[in-house]
């Protein structure tokens, strides 16, 4: 056990000296992008969804500091980090995106948060 702590100590994703510039268009997710980009893309490549499909919210426990970290005081895990996953009925995830805080860009007048969200993940089956 001692081992596998050692080496997710040091696993490491992204090069330090690769880091953005922190504009208005920040990616607070740079060192994991990565990660989520590949899965997504095994996700469709592997699988073609059913028509039916759900979208999931997933709250992963995670108590240290990050920006975009969750406090949802009535759920089980009440603190962590927000994932959507879009899901088909035999339970096969097919995106997933992580939820990195209120986005202007995305909401507007006529469409909320969840509305961008669920448009976000479907967008690539629209095609």
């Amino acid at each position: 056990m001692r081992q596998i702590l050692h080496i997710l100590r040091f696993l490491d994703f992204a090069d330090n000296l690769q880091r953005p510039d922190e504009g208005e268009e920040h990616d607070r997710l740079w060192k994991l992008k990565t990660v989520f980009d590949k899965l997504n893309e095994a996700y469709a490549k592997l699988y073609n969804p059913s028509m039916h499909l759900a979208v999931h919210e997933v709250i992963v426990k995670f108590k240290s500091r990050v920006i975009f970290r969750q406090y949802i005081p009535k759920k089980r895990k009440y603190l962590g980090i927000k994932i959507h996953n879009l899901c088909d009925e035999s339970g096969y995830t097919y995106d997933t995106s992580v939820y990195l805080g209120r986005d202007p860009h995305s909401t507007t007048d006529n469409m909320t948060a969840t509305h961008a969200t669920v448009r976000h993940l479907i967008a690539d089956l629209k095609a």
